[in-house]
């Protein structure tokens, strides 16, 4: 008899995501020059590097906006490490560190929890010795909702239903990311770990059962 349905492993990790072209800047920019860059490619964060690609902090539109609050007198409102921010002139000076990282092989779950938590839009990709490998987003993030519904339907059932401890099997239909799973009415004890397994699978927006006989 099979296990009970555990959450399965997201077959999407940070590397399949992200994106791989990423500008970034030395710790001797210039405000200006970063402002610019910010601008032109349309981001709301840089990385700053140093050596031969090493992620050393990041320098956000918050850390600049720093130096526009504290005109007219507006400093007593910044404590101490905000005010030394509004008059730095580099990014070294201006950047926030330890840059919060995160590596290549890393879920998407995973990426999506640290930019909860650390309340930031970007997060820099970096390998075992902290060289840039790319940047992923919270739009990046959100392409796993792209996912053809065949293909989601096609997990469910390879990574959870096929290994349910149950004779009466239950089917899946995914409609616009929406699981529906059809089943039994005699095996509702264990429906809601299932509905939490599916929920799991990446691209799954809802979870519905939909169940038959008493």
């Amino acid at each position: 008899m099979s296990e009970s349905p555990e959450t399965p492993q997201s077959p999407y990790t940070v590397s399949d995501v992200m994106t791989h072209t990423v500008v970034a800047v030395g710790r001797d920019a210039s405000f200006k020059e970063i402002v610019g860059l910010i601008d032109e490619w349309k981001v709301s964060a840089l990385p700053v590097l140093e050596g031969e690609g090493r992620v050393v902090g990041v320098v956000s539109e918050a850390d600049l906006l720093a130096k526009e609050g504290v005109k007219g007198g507006g400093e007593q409102a910044f404590d101490r490490a905000e005010r030394a921010k509004a008059e730095g002139l580099t990014a070294g000076e201006l950047m926030s560190a330890p840059a919060i990282t995160v590596h290549a092989d890393a879920s998407v779950a995973e990426a999506a929890r640290i930019m909860a938590r650390r309340h930031v839009k970007r997060l820099p990709v970096v390998d075992a010795i902290g060289l840039l490998q790319g940047v992923v987003s919270r739009s990046d993030l959100l392409k796993v909702f792209l996912r053809p519904d065949e293909e989601i339907a096609d997990e469910i059932v390879r990574s959870v239903l096929t290994k349910l401890p149950v004779t009466t099997p239950l089917s899946v239909a995914v409609s616009d990311g929406v699981a529906t799973l059809t089943g039994s009415a005699a095996e509702r004890t264990y429906l809601p770990i299932v509905a939490r397994a599916v929920q799991g699978v990446e691209g799954v927006v809802d979870v519905r059962l939909e169940l038959t006989g008493r």
